[in-house]
Order: C-alpha cells, then sequence, then structure tokens
C-alpha cells in the first residue's frame, strides 16, 4: 500500500474543488484544472480535505494508481494556488524569441521562423529576447510547453547554441584538430 496515498490533501481558503464521476475539476486563483482519473480509486471530499483510496477490487494497478492519484490531486492544488513555472534561455548569435499576440515567434537559425501557438491555461512571457517564463497551473502543461519549445533546437554540445532551460548544464565537446 502506498504511504502517500494515505494521506489527505488539504484545501485552501480560496480553493474549491467538485468531483463529477471520475474527473476531480479544482478551482483557484491561478485558474482551474481538470482531469479524469481511472474508476480503480475512488476520491472523496470532507472536511476542507481531499482523500484518495483503491476500490473494493484491490488489484495491483489500483494499489499503484491511488498514491499517483493523490500525488496529481495535490500538484493540481499547488497549480492553482502558487502556480508552476519553467524558464528558458536562448543562446545562440541571431536567436531570438518573439511573442505577437498568443503565438510565439522563434527565430532559431533556420531559414524560416517558427511560430508556435500557445495553448490556453499557458502564459509566456519573453524579456531581452533571450529569455522565456513559461507560465501556468497545470503542471504537465507548462512542462509540456517548455519541451516543445526547447525540442526546435536543443542545446548542441559543440558551441552550446540551442534554447535550454535556465540551471541546464550542457556537455561540450571538442571539435575536430588538424593533425
Amino acid at each position: 500500500m502506498s504511504r502517500i496515498g494515505k494521506q489527505p490533501v488539504p484545501i485552501p481558503d480560496k480553493v474549491n474543488v467538485t468531483l463529477k464521476g471520475d474527473t476531480v475539476l479544482v478551482e483557484g486563483p491561478k485558474g482551474k484544472v481538470s482531469k479524469l482519473f481511472a474508476p480503480v480509486v475512488k476520491v472523496t471530499i470532507a472536511d476542507k480535505k481531499i482523500t484518495v483510496v483503491p476500490t473494493e477490487d484491490q488489484s495491483r494497478f489500483a494499489k499503484a494508481m491511488y498514491g499517483t492519484v493523490r500525488s496529481v490531486i495535490a500538484g493540481m492544488v499547488k497549480g492553482v494556488t502558487d502556480g508552476y513555472t519553467k524558464e528558458l534561455e536562448i543562446q545562440g548569435v541571431g536567436f531570438k524569441a518573439n511573442l505577437k499576440g498568443k503565438q510565439l515567434d522563434l527565430a532559431l537559425g533556420y531559414s524560416h521562423p517558427i511560430v508556435m501557438d500557445i495553448p490556453d491555461g499557458i502564459k509566456v512571457t519573453v524579456t531581452d529576447q533571450t529569455k522565456l517564463k513559461v507560465e501556468g497551473a497545470d503542471k504537465q502543461l507548462v512542462g509540456a510547453v517548455a519541451a516543445e519549445i526547447r525540442g526546435y533546437y536543443p542545446p548542441e554540445p559543440y558551441k552550446g547554441k540551442g534554447v535550454r532551460l535556465v540551471g541546464e548544464r550542457v556537455r561540450r565537446k571538442e571539435g575536430k584538430t588538424v593533425a
């Protein structure tokens, strides 16, 4: 049995949690997040606390999922109260980013600009044309958007050019030498 799954998730004052079947909807000051969970776990709300228990079948999948569901719900509550952020930086001569409405325009050394639509619930801010900040209430969506931006030009090991997370360390390689 999961030790994490046994712990209840406290609901802060400004957060509203509703259950609709197997879907959990969490609303707060930073936004709202909803997730559909497998029916092998039962989610209940009582006394400003969310508890998760596996269903009666006690299958291996139910035992594995109820700690995961509790952790995801705790992340949803944290996301609507505090929010999640990922910071990216662009390195390279002529590499830059601009924000045009709900689209991110990236110039990453290709023959064409890369235009990315920003999904709903995500806020992207660009400073100095080389620093990006991805913010939102959904942890999974923030990470997916940051990974998609990084995936357009991951940092390469020879010159270090590309899009990287702030604090990410890129192992550098030595170039060719003339014998």
